[in-house]
């Protein structure tokens, strides 16, 4: 694999085809707006589809369906309480990508 130096000096090396991939899932995952809104609700905390649905405006069938593609891609988790399911950022990795893309955004 090739290294190459980033703004900061750290070497970063050239993906493998896998690696790549990978990170295209994990980056088209991101790419609409619906999944962003849905992460964006999580990071104050875990909350069920119908509290997600009520923060983000979508329908309960539209969380469900995007909830679905998040945790095949390990973006978020579910745990079930008793009879219900909550949803939470399945790691500080998670929350960091969303962090670094609002900083980028919001950066003038």
């Amino acid at each position: 694999m090739a290294e190459r130096n980033n703004n900061e000096g750290e070497e970063l090396a050239v993906l493998d085809e896998e690696q790549a991939s990978h990170m295209a899932e994990l980056f088209q995952a991101l790419g609409e707006a619906s999944r962003i809104k849905i992460i964006s609700a999580l990071t104050s905390g875990p909350k069920n589809v119908g509290a997600l649905a009520a923060e983000t405006g979508f329908s309960e069938s539209s969380v469900s369906h995007h909830l679905r593609g998040l945790r095949l891609l390990r973006l978020v988790r579910a745990e079930k309480q008793g009879r219900r399911v909550f949803y939470r950022i399945d790691d500080h990795h998670v929350l960091e990508i969303f962090r670094c893309g609002l900083d980028h955004v919001t950066h003038s």
